[in-house]
């Protein structure tokens, strides 16, 4: 299956770093070999407010020798379901992990036994003899003892070292190889990105120099309790959230979620997330270091030009837009665009590529770089290594799919009595992030005409939300009243074709593009085509 022959050695998941240093003293000899890869991961940077800016070395060590993604996203704007896509290359709807819950599908045995045997990873491992790491946050219920604990060690991984459910800094349990390893809150020993660095530096040091490797290190920051690193916490004392077109506004013509929030903003929200902006920002400073490490621990090993070095989110975020206060998981912008840097063999300096590309393109493009041949996945992206190499004649998709599963609680949240059940992550101020009926489809489309979103919700009013980006690039006008109703039936369409795709099928041409077919006996059969909403008896 690769084109490259695997050496018999293959690292055997498990083995301890100490019994590496014996089998692969360092000095040995290095033989060619297929390139590296490092995929560095954190936990809900936005691109579009300002995510990167505090990112110094990563944007001089990464995107000034590679290149950008302009735009980058994320098929559903919420940890699990997105970290899902990245591990299988799958839409939602084909993984079926739907949100952050056991009961959603996240890290929960089903999940186990359908999805993670056949995630790149493993195919890397078993199918093409890399090494492979894993430190840092998996999936937000990886560890519940429901679904085996920090025992369970996926397939995949020659060395597992994983954080036990969401992102902490201080105070948190790691599998380490299956085995439970609990942490305090003692900066120089605890503060979990820096541990995660330390440990990836072991990696470097004690792996095997006989087969190329492969790690992924997915960091907390810059996720909430925002704990920064003693050293950082005085930092940015003057930067507050972003106050661009669509901050401290009502989201008028929305989706009701969205027009619930109270506008103008409380002074108490307002302060909340400027401290919250702040922190977040503290926090990326040691995620900046912990890039700078990798990056100078690779180019002492002498393996720095035959790495590949990926750096992403698993989602956006938001700090006041349309007066929602701070969280994920809404379908605009910020939530759903993220940062993507990529640098490595062949890969020309300080580039910019504005094609459409989604996580589900990684796993495709790190077996691709592998030489895994791609047709024996069942992987709904693409390889970006077209991209990356400068092949200006590649085709590329014009649209992709962004599809959620609201989340809610059966009772009334006891913040907002007033909402009546079915709302979840509620502010004291009454505005809730999210609800059962918070559940949509929507196809982001990026071509050389039009820069456009069609969403749909699956709720009693199949509230429909279009914007063109062109015009409103902050999403503030809803025109699905007024764009032109056939371009609204090719989009209907569209949206439910992307919804059934799978493999091959994600990858057909979109509304735009030359090659589109559009059939309108097909629109609007059953009542029209509505976002599908997942359950747990359709897993």
């Amino acid at each position: 299956l690769c084109r490259c022959a695997m050496s018999p050695a293959a690292v055997v998941r498990g083995l301890a770093l100490a019994a590496l240093l014996v089998l692969s003293p360092v000095g040995a000899t290095r033989q060619a070999r297929r390139p590296n890869v490092v995929l560095i991961l954190t936990d809900d940077q936005d691109v579009c407010l300002g995510g990167m800016t505090p990112l110094k070395k990563t944007n001089a060590l990464i995107a000034q020798m590679g290149m950008t993604f302009l735009n980058a996203y994320v098929p559903s704007a919420l940890c699990c379901p997105s970290r899902a896509s990245i591990l299988t290359g799958k839409y939602p709807h084909n993984h079926h992990v739907v949100n952050n819950t056991l009961e959603g599908n996240c890290s929960s045995k089903l999940w186990q036994k359908i999805q993670e045997p056949y995630t790149f990873p493993a195919l890397l491992k078993t199918m093409c003899g890399y090494q492979t790491f894993f430190a840092g946050k998996y999936l937000n219920e990886y560890g519940a003892e429901d679904a085996g604990g920090v025992g369970h060690v996926p397939p995949g991984w020659s060395f597992w070292y994983a954080l036990e459910k969401n992102s902490k800094y201080y105070n948190y349990t790691l599998s380490v190889n299956g085995k439970a390893r609990r942490h305090g809150e003692n900066y120089s020993v605890d503060y979990l990105t820096d541990v995660l660095a330390n440990m990836s530096l072991d990696f470097l040091e004690y792996k095997s120099n006989f087969e190329p490797f492969f790690m992924m290190v997915s960091t907390p920051a810059p996720h909430s309790p925002w704990t920064a690193a003693p050293q950082y916490t005085k930092s940015f004392q003057n930067v507050s959230a972003p106050r661009n077109s669509n901050f401290n506004i009502h989201g008028k013509n929305k989706h009701w979620l969205i027009r619930q929030a109270k506008t103008p903003m409380t002074n108490s929200s307002i302060q909340f997330l400027d401290d919250a902006y702040r922190k977040r920002w503290q926090t990326l400073l040691s995620v900046d270091d912990l890039v700078e490490k990798l990056v100078k621990k690779l180019e002492l090993n002498g393996e720095l030009d035959n790495t590949y070095i990926f750096y992403t989110s698993d989602n956006g975020f938001h700090t006041g837009q349309f007066s929602l206060p701070i969280d994920k998981r809404q379908l605009y912008e910020f939530d759903i665009k993220v940062p993507l840097l990529v640098r490595g063999p062949g890969i020309k300096p300080n580039q910019t590529n504005k094609m459409l590309v989604a996580n589900i393109d990684l796993g495709p493009t790190i077996l691709d770089i592998a030489g895994y041949d791609l047709n024996k996945t069942q992987m709904d992206g693409m390889s970006l290594l077209p991209l990356l190499r400068g092949d200006i004649n590649e085709t590329w998709r014009s649209d992709f799919l962004v599809e959620y599963q609201g989340e809610g609680y059966n009772g009334s949240d006891p913040t907002c009595p007033g909402l009546g059940p079915g709302v979840t992550h509620c502010f004291p101020d009454c505005v809730c992030e999210d609800s059962y009926n918070n559940t949509y489809a929507c196809v982001r489309t990026l071509s050389t005409s039009w820069d456009l979103q069609y969403c749909e919700f699956d709720d009693r009013e199949v509230f429909v939300e279009v914007y063109n980006l062109t015009a409103d690039p902050h999403q503030i006008n809803n025109i699905a009243k007024t764009i032109d109703q056939e371009i609204l039936e090719k989009m209907n369409y569209r949206l439910m074709m992307l919804q059934s795709c799978s493999g091959a099928t994600c990858r057909t041409p979109g509304v735009f593009d030359p090659g589109y077919r559009f059939d309108p006996r097909l629109m609007f059969s059953n009542h029209g085509v509505r976002a599908r909403r997942f359950s747990a008896q359709s897993l």
